[in-house]
Formats: C-alpha cells, structure tokens, sequence
C-alpha cells in the first residue's frame, strides 16, 4: 500500500531533480520516447533499450522501447493496428445475434484498449505507473493468454452468427 501511494504522490508531485528512485523508470522512458525521433534508431539499437538504462523494458516500458527503436511512424503502425482489430472486435459485436454476445465482443474491445491506453499513459507520464502491460506486445504469459481467450470468445460470437451445415 505504501508504494501505490509514493507513485501516486510522484505523479502529483514529481521532484524535478530526482534522477533515481521512484521516478527513474519514468524519466528513462521520456528520454527513450524522445531519443526515437521520427523512424527511429533501428531495431536492437536504441540506446536507453540496448544498454539496459530502460528497466522494464520488455513489458511496462516497452511502448518507450518501440518508441526509440522504430520511432513516430512505427509506434503509429502500431497504433493503427490496434485500432483496426478494435474496431473489428466491435463490428463482431453488431453482428452478434445476441445480446450476451454483444456484451462479450464490447467488453474484449474495451479490455484492449484500456490497456493500451493506460501502457501509453504511464510511458508519456500521463498517468502514475501501474504495470500494466501492452495488449500482445508486451512479455507476460497471463496476459497474452487472457488475451487470447478474449479474442477466441470474440470469434466464437462471429461464428454463432453464421448457420453451420453439417
């Protein structure tokens, strides 16, 4: 309890001269999203990421990886594809001939981006850090496999909408 309330407190009151602690994870991604400039610095090259300045790398912080390592227009690629497989979630949803259904494809699309929403938050220090990972990018086996339980729901609501011949 007392650690949720030290990064509630930095992210109110960050100390602009900390550079270590409690606000180091966060100062290294700002510097890491920043460094990425517009195409990057390649793949296995972004410094902060290669020379392990960047702690949690691999699943708090790796929105700052990609970031520094493909730049705007990766991290926009990105993006994009987010959005699409979102807004296909949510057209499962309308085509669900129940309401069940429906309520299973919103909430899978809501999960997502949630997620994503709040990985970018906490890496632009939009929001205080909470270590929630990035929807299929980020390393973590329960939450690529509840992610991918949430997408399998999702494709049994469209294939419940089409009559099966056998």
């Amino acid at each position: 309890v007392d650690y949720q309330q030290r990064r509630i407190m930095n992210f109110l009151f960050p100390d602009p001269t900390a550079s270590y602690g409690e606000t180091y994870n966060l100062l290294q991604a700002m510097i890491a999203i920043g460094s990425g400039g517009l195409f990057g610095q390649g793949y296995g090259h972004g410094s902060q990421v290669q020379l392990r300045f960047l702690k949690v790398r691999w699943s708090d912080f790796i929105f700052s990886s990609m970031a520094q390592e493909f730049g705007f227009v990766g991290v926009l690629l990105v993006l994009a594809v987010f959005v699409f497989v979102i807004i296909r979630i949510l057209r499962a949803a309308r085509m669900s001939r129940d309401t069940f259904g429906a309520l299973i494809c919103y909430g899978v699309a809501t999960m997502l981006a949630f997620q994503a929403i709040v990985n970018i938050g906490v890496n632009l220090s939009l929001m205080p850090a909470t270590g929630l990972t990035f929807p299929f990018i980020s390393y973590g086996g329960s939450s690529l496999v509840s992610l991918a339980i949430g997408i399998g729901l999702v494709e049994s609501v469209l294939l419940r909408q089409k009559n099966l011949n056998f």
